[in-house]
């Protein structure tokens, strides 16, 4: 079975007991927390991966990192995940259930790329915008790409509108070329 699949049916597992025990929320922003201490931590990614380093002892240093920051449901799902033998999918079982989070609650993740830093303001009107096409609330990052020379792209799901100065050069190049010039 791969990753993708085992990650995301213990992330609903997870997802099902929050919404069980009315701590939906709070598991939330406990699961990204952890995503953010796992993503910069490479030696414990690579702790949790190892299969030569014995259950208990990745268990005690989850246990050493995370207790009093997340609940003991979270920490006991830790626990079964490492006793099951898949510590090296807590990672990814964090963004997993992050996703169906959002899945569950309506909210798509947007990003647009611009060639400056936006103001909050433009973000959150942008956002607005976003959120009226798609009939869903947005969570809008901004990105910076300083080889666009102008203008944005906006990046939602699979879907990209590039308002560029760099893409409508391309594509003005591609016209040229199609065009023999």
């Amino acid at each position: 079975m791969s990753v993708f699949k085992v990650a995301s049916r213990y992330a609903k597992s997870i997802l099902d007991l929050a919404q069980e025990k009315g701590i939906l929320e709070q598991v939330k922003s406990e699961m990204e927390e952890v995503a953010k201490v796992i993503k910069s931590n490479s030696e414990l990614r690579a702790i949790l991966a190892n299969p030569i380093i014995k259950l208990d002892k990745k268990q005690n240093i989850l246990k050493a990192i995370f207790e009093g920051k997340v609940s003991p449901e979270v920490s006991s799902f830790f626990n079964i995940m490492v006793r099951k033998g898949r510590g090296n999918i807590i990672f990814d079982t964090t963004l997993e259930f992050v996703r169906q989070y959002n899945e569950l609650k309506g909210i798509v993740k947007a990003e647009v790329i611009s060639a400056q830093p936006l103001s909050s303001e433009n973000i959150q009107t942008l956002g607005n915008k976003i959120a009226e096409q798609i009939n869903a609330s947005v969570v809008l990052t901004n990105k910076v790409d300083s080889s666009l020379i102008g203008g944005f792209i906006i990046k939602v799901g699979d879907r990209q509108l590039d308002e560029s100065v760099a893409g409508k050069l391309r594509k003005l190049e591609r016209h040229f070329i199609s065009q023999g010039i």
